[in-house]
C-alpha cells in the first residue's frame, strides 16, 4: 500500500496522509490533472467517483460525485485555490447537493496536495486537510474521511504500473 503516515492533530485541525511511489512527479501529477485516472482512485473500493466538472486551473470549480454499491451518489465539489503543476494543487472542498451545489450544514476543508521528489528516485504525495474549527473535524472523521481516503490512496499503485496506465476502468 502506498499510504506510508497518517497525521490527525484535533488541536491544530489538520489531518494529513502522505504517500511514497516508484513514479515520478510528472505521473503522479496525472492522477490528479487526469479526470479519468482520478475517478478510478478518488472514490473508496466499492465507491467510484464520476466527475462532471473538472479543470485545476485557479478559481475553477471541480465536482463530481461517488456512488455506493446500492447506486446511492454522495456529491461533492472543489474550488481550486492555487495549482502549481505538477508540484502542488491546493482546494477548498466540501459536500454537495445533488445539484452540486454546496451544502450549507456540513463543513469544507482546505486541502493542500504536494508531490515532492524522493531521493533516490519515486516521489512523495502528501494530502493536507485543514478544517475551519475542531466541530467540523470531527464530524468528518467520524463520516470515515480518514478510512475512505486511505483506502482510496491504496489504489493508485495499480493506476501507477506502466503496464496498467492505458486499462480502461473495471465495473
Amino acid at each position: 500500500m502506498t499510504v506510508v503516515n497518517v497525521h490527525k492533530d484535533l488541536d491544530a485541525c489538520t489531518l494529513a496522509i502522505t504517500s511514497e511511489y516508484d513514479a515520478s512527479v510528472e505521473r503522479v501529477w496525472q492522477l490528479w490533472a487526469d479526470p479519468r485516472q482520478l475517478e478510478r482512485w478518488w472514490g473508496p473500493p466499492m465507491f467510484p467517483a464520476t466527475f462532471v466538472e473538472h479543470s485545476l486551473t485557479v478559481g475553477s470549480i471541480v465536482t463530481y460525485y461517488m456512488t455506493s454499491p446500492d447506486g446511492e451518489r454522495f456529491h461533492g465539489w472543489w474550488r481550486i485555490v492555487a495549482a502549481e503543476p505538477p508540484h502542488r494543487l491546493e482546494f477548498e472542498d466540501g459536500f454537495a447537493d445533488p445539484e452540486g451545489r454546496p451544502a450549507p450544514d456540513l463543513p469544507t476543508t482546505l486541502a493542500t496536495m504536494t508531490i515532492t521528489p524522493r531521493a533516490g528516485g519515486g516521489s512523495t504525495m502528501t494530502i493536507r486537510s485543514t478544517f475551519t474549527d475542531r466541530a467540523g473535524m470531527e464530524q468528518v472523521l467520524a463520516m470515515g474521511l480518514e478510512e475512505g481516503l486511505t483506502a482510496a490512496l491504496g489504489q493508485t499503485d495499480a493506476l501507477l504500473d506502466p503496464g496498467a496506465v492505458a486499462a480502461p476502468p473495471t465495473g
